[in-house]
């Protein structure tokens, strides 16, 4: 006995909505080039391997069953999904990547990644995107262990992998900030390593897989606040909750309205270098798709909007 993968075909499906929109066998027979009886044991061979009636045959007119009418609008979908998926072949067959996954570092706008990601939508690619979450070493990490294809917001120093192609967004001024109603907002400035070190810091926590990962800022005995991403260290510094060394691009507009304060401290300010990285291509080439990603990114307004800075005309 046939099973239901034996019968549903695409040339079946495509036959039941030949009968539903001609209105009887003999008709969908002639539509199809098909005589009856071949036609209608074809229904036969449906009908017995679902275990279920999908014509009323009690009049002239083919008309569906509960049953068939729910088998026609999944079988509408399906020849959508099929018709699309052979359209995407094609298109992966003239160099797009079939998924780019991109990681993304806590530090970048995640507005101009959106916004990236809406005009390569445009291009109607058969690529699918996926963005990860990195902070830290993690950012780099996701792109040599082969989890993403590109990493934008590389902050770790120089590193020695091979196979990698490196290539600066800019740089990020980092400024000692607290909401105006903590303790340290008071204190007179420069604010010294021992007075800093008796309150609460916020801290990102590295997302990094292996290794211990890196801290940035943190002084040794220093109560901590972890947090998973830089937006949240700066809502929680917001709150007054700790304080801590925030990316003047993140922390900019609150610090005009004053809701935070920056503070000038005894050590030197910190001025981060910010890259975005990819793995060199190889016999193959790279995949239009990171073709275009890389594209962007050679735009100083598009580096620069990714760090927060956003441009306008004169």
């Amino acid at each position: 006995m046939n099973t239901p993968r034996d019968v549903l075909t695409p040339d079946a499906l495509a036959m039941l909505q030949t009968i539903a929109s001609t209105g009887s066998f003999a008709a969908a027979a002639r539509a199809s080039n098909m005589v009856p009886s071949a036609l209608t044991y074809r229904v036969r061979q449906m009908e017995d391997a679902l275990d279920v009636l999908l014509f009323d045959r009690s009049s002239r007119q083919a008309r569906l069953t509960e049953a068939g009418a729910e088998l026609l609008r999944e079988g509408v979908r399906l020849l959508a999904d099929i018709d699309a998926v052979a359209n995407r072949v094609k298109r992966v067959a003239t160099g797009w990547e079939p998924q780019l996954t991109i990681a993304v570092d806590s530090i970048i706008d995640r507005t101009t990644v959106m916004e990236l990601c809406g005009d390569f939508f445009a291009l109607n690619p058969p690529t699918r995107l996926k963005l990860r979450a990195e902070t830290l070493s993690g950012t780099l990490e996701a792109l040599t262990s082969g989890q993403a294809d590109l990493a934008l917001g590389v902050v770790v120093a120089n590193t020695t992998t091979s196979g990698l192609q490196r290539e600066p967004l800019g740089s990020v001024r980092f400024v000692f900030a607290v909401a105006p109603h903590h303790p340290l907002a008071q204190m007179p400035e420069p604010l010294s390593d021992e007075l800093i070190r008796g309150h609460r810091a916020v801290a990102v926590a590295d997302s990094a897989q292996r290794g211990s990962g890196i801290s940035v800022g943190l002084l040794p005995g220093q109560d901590v606040l972890t947090v998973t991403d830089m937006p949240t260290k700066l809502d929680a510094q917001i709150r007054g909750l700790g304080a801590g060394f925030l990316p003047t691009c993140l922390a900019q507009p609150y610090i005009n309205t004053g809701r935070l304060v920056v503070k000038r401290v005894e050590r030197v300010e910190q001025l981060i270098q910010v890259s975005y990285a990819c793995r060199r291509s190889g016999k193959s080439g790279l995949g239009r798709a990171l073709q275009w990603w890389l594209s962007q990114l050679q735009s100083p307004v598009t580096r620069a909007a990714l760090l927060g800075e956003r441009r306008t005309s004169p």
